[in-house]
């Protein structure tokens, strides 16, 4: 059945009267049919109309199917309360300050502007892809806690409640720290609750073990250059025979070794902080690791202040990528020499600070529900080839 062109939704709210949301490749036309039919738009793109007087609300009722029908637009009645309300309803009942601003996608291709946001791929992911989703309400919490409410479709109640990310992210089908969606009941308190103690709690867990495997995949991919390198000066030569020579070229293998690190290292000054501060060594079988967990905080302490001038030098340049032309290398040329030894406390207590950070998963421990690419626990992958003089001028 074909989508019209322009369309409103009528709905009810308490303290809006008749709730109307203009949608459909014309939603224009739907627009001008209600400003015509002398409804009031608000900031948001909704338009409402009183209902306290019975006889000036079934006059604009009247008005608007009159001009609905002139300007083409397709009325359709919804037995659901304005979502604006419910949205609003339901953040008041969550635990701290929390607000709902409802969004209007009037235009079909404007929904599509969710996909890059949208850290889901249950319920909610199909939602938007098999359907026309004209509005949603999002809850924020004025912390970076982002979520998306919407009605369920195909059924006359209910609805759902997604995460939204600004993060980057990978495939959500294939990522298994992405949150699921939950289906929430249509009544308020109740929906608040589940969100509380089920999504919220679920929501929590995927950011922690999200931040962790940021943090191994980023040292392990630090682990491997470092591996590549020491297979190198402990050999005296590339893998084609030659040798290295002489110092010199030893000092600008670690100096290249020091820049390639700090791409990856950046990471770990991004999301490591958070996992520290909720590691609990003597909640653990392992209460030894506080020592450890120390060192791993004061590296980070002593990583500072090349932190702060690489997030300086962020708002210089468009993007910085893992290969860099010559001319960007030398702005963040020596990063990585000043952060050497803390990269190095990473690489070597790397063990400890995974099991602890296992260990103080919200809620309690627990694993993902896949294995993450690689366990820095996990036996060593054998050293890979010394790489040629060649790939190194």
């Amino acid at each position: 059945m074909p989508i019209p062109s322009a369309e409103i939704t009528l709905t009810t709210s308490r303290p809006l009267g008749l709730v109307a949301i203009a949608s459909g490749k014309k939603y224009p036309q739907a627009h001008q049919a209600l400003e015509d039919a002398g409804f009031r738009r608000l900031p948001n793109g909704v338009f409402t109309a009183p209902l306290a007087d019975a006889q000036a609300a079934r006059a604009t009722a009247s008005a608007l199917v009159h001009h609905a029908h002139e300007h083409g637009a397709t009325i359709i009645t919804s037995s659901r309360p304005y979502l604006g309300d419910i949205g609003t309803e339901i953040a008041a009942r969550l635990p701290g300050t929390w607000s709902a601003e409802l969004e209007i996608y009037s235009h079909p291709l404007w929904q599509e502007d969710l996909w890059p946001m949208l850290w889901e791929a249950g319920e909610i992911y199909r939602a938007l892809e098999d359907h026309r989703i004209p509005f949603a309400s999002v809850l924020k919490n004025g912390t970076g806690t982002e979520l998306l409410l919407i009605e369920r479709p195909g059924h006359r109640s209910g609805y759902l409640l997604g995460a939204l990310t600004d993060r980057e992210q990978e495939d959500p089908h294939d990522d298994p720290t992405t949150p699921h969606s939950i289906v929430l009941p249509a009544d308020p308190s109740l929906a608040a609750h589940a969100v509380t103690h089920t999504f919220l709690p679920a929501y929590h867990r995927a950011l922690h073990n999200q931040d962790l495997n940021n943090v191994l995949r980023a040292l392990q991919r630090i682990r491997e250059e470092h591996q590549t390198l020491q297979a190198i000066k402990d050999s005296g030569r590339y893998s084609d025979g030659v040798p290295l020579g002489n110092s010199r070229l030893i000092s600008g293998l670690e100096r290249d070794f020091a820049d390639i690190a700090w791409l990856s290292y950046r990471d770990v000054l991004e999301h490591a902080p958070i996992l520290l501060t909720r590691c609990r060594p003597a909640a653990t079988p392992w209460p030894d690791d506080a020592a450890t967990l120390t060192r791993l905080r004061e590296a980070l302490d002593h990583s500072q202040d090349a932190w702060n001038e690489w997030n300086d030098l962020r708002h210089d340049l468009y993007s910085i990528p893992r290969t860099l032309p010559t001319h960007e290398w030398s702005q963040v040329r020596g990063l990585g020499l000043a952060v050497l030894p803390a990269i190095e406390t990473w690489l070597a207590d790397s063990e400890a600070f995974e099991r602890q950070a296992r260990a103080a998963v919200p809620g309690g421990p627990a694993a993902l529900s896949a294995p993450s690419p690689r366990l820095l626990t996990a036996r060593p992958a054998p050293l890979p080839a010394p790489r040629s003089a060649a790939a190194h001028h």
